[in-house]
């Protein structure tokens, strides 16, 4: 497979101290050498060595940057291909005139994901491993990124191939019962097979189980904050996230649009949605601001529903609780610092102990029990354990759900005594559909898709 050489830059666009513009193939260390002087050539230098020098333009002469260069050759590099890294001052005209000047000298600019794409491509990772890539960069808390940085190192893809390897041994058994039936016991054959497939059935449940806590802790939770105009809503998001972002007024519908701010809470990511108080106003702005606040409602994984303990229920406040129904819930009775007008009870009948957190946010009190409520609700303690490994990506969760079916089939044909010749198309759709987990049997469009949600540099 001959591939051409690809330079992008791979930290964030912005000013900083220094910035690092990557190039991989096997013209690299040639074309960063055209531009660079230094004491030595790079072609001579020694691999995973840094080097500091000037670039310049061959064409006019003119000094374009002061940079440190570093050199790894292959194949022990991330694309197991020749790697330089220039490390130059991290403004927006210096990366930029650098990255130019590759790029004219003979690189060409990568596309979205495709050093990563590269190191799946010559053997560096598997397919699961180049997919935690992109969660470990987008992780929002130590636990997320924990869980990445598993896949990354492979915990996943060991599991899947230990999966596929038992597969494998089983259909090898068949392939010896189908060429010497003379030395098989039928019944030996099925117990075997059987025994297989609920070893690796039992492990595929298990990977589902934390299917959805993979999730949350690769996506976060989409989480909106309810409630009636002035009942704390968006003190409620400034105290969760430590910072004045919502506006906080004594004015009833203060905030007429919609708020987003990631927050970590006990390892979970909250992608909390401040929403504008819900009630019938005949401000054309604030009455947009309410309609969007029905539509996050709709979509939102949790819903924080705020309720004045100063104030009577209201009819908004029974609308509100029809609407949140079949969510997944926690009530906030806020304002617990002034005398108590709510009707308790009636927010009891409705709603579980579990899911009523009362809290006073001017005095900054049960938000910690409002955290241990969130982490309760979705994890259930299990967050705590560290041997766990999630599935969190969509596409595996899908494969795993196929290749669980594909092994029911084949119990039941074992259960029904069918030919072991008829139980092998189902053990090998099985093991087919791991396989696509770690890229064992994928298509180009696939990969493109995959790799295009990268960024440039990575």
């Amino acid at each position: 497979m001959e591939m051409d050489t690809i330079a992008a830059i791979s930290t964030p666009m912005g000013e900083g101290g220094i910035a690092i513009i990557r190039v991989s193939g096997p013209e690299s260390i040639a074309i960063v050498d055209k531009v660079f002087r230094g004491k030595q050539a790079l072609s001579t230098v020694d691999t995973h060595t840094i080097h500091y020098g000037k670039l310049y333009d061959p064409k006019s002469g003119e000094q374009v940057e002061e940079v440190l260069v570093s050199v790894m050759r292959a194949p022990r590099t991330f694309t197991r291909e020749d790697v330089v890294e220039v490390n130059c001052h991290g403004g927006f005209v210096s990366v930029q005139r650098v990255l130019e000047l590759l790029l004219d000298n003979g690189a060409r600019l990568a596309e979205p994901g495709e050093f990563t794409k590269r190191a799946f491509l010559n053997g560096r990772i598997d397919l699961a491993q180049a997919e935690a890539v992109i969660d470990l960069i987008r992780a929002k808390t130590d636990r997320a990124m924990k869980v990445a940085f598993s896949q990354v190192e492979g915990k996943l893809s060991t599991l899947i191939r230990g999966l596929r390897q038992n597969l494998l041994s089983a259909m090898a058994h068949i392939e010896v019962t189908l060429d010497y039936p003379e030395h098989d016991v039928e019944e030996v054959t099925q117990n075997l097979l059987l025994s297989k497939c609920q070893e690796v059935k039992q492990e595929i449940e298990r990977l589902l189980n934390t299917a959805q806590q993979g999730k949350i802790l690769r996506e976060g939770l989409s989480t909106a904050i309810v409630g009636r105009p002035n009942v704390g809503k968006s003190s409620l998001l400034n105290s969760l996230v430590h910072e004045e972002k919502a506006i906080v007024t004594e004015i009833a519908g203060t905030t007429r649009d919609v708020i987003e701010e990631y927050v970590n809470v006990r390892g979970v990511p909250l992608r909390l949605v401040d929403t504008a108080g819900i009630r019938e106003t005949e401000d054309v702005v604030e009455r947009i601001g309410v309609e969007k606040s029905r539509k996050i409602l709709q979509q939102a994984d949790l819903v924080l529903l705020v309720l004045n303990y100063n104030e009577p229920l209201q009819a908004v406040d029974y609308q509100l609780f029809e609407a949140v129904k079949d969510s997944q819930v926690i009530v906030i009775v806020n304002k617990t610092d002034l005398p108590q007008r709510l009707q308790l009870d009636e927010v009891r009948r409705r709603f579980p102990a579990q899911r009523i957190v009362f809290t006073s946010v001017k005095d900054q009190t049960g938000i910690e029990a409002l955290e241990a409520a969130i982490a309760d609700l979705f994890f259930g303690g299990e967050m705590q354990r560290d041997d766990y490994t999630y599935v969190s990506n969509v596409r595996h969760i899908y494969l795993l759900r196929q290749a669980g079916r594909a092994i029911d089939d084949a119990m039941a044909a074992i259960h029904e005594r069918m030919p072991v010749d008829m139980i092998q198309i189902d053990i090998k759709r099985a093991w087919e559909l791991l396989g696509e987990v770690i890229g064992e049997s994928v298509g180009e469009d696939l990969l493109d898709q995959i790799f295009s949600q990268f960024c440039l540099g990575k």
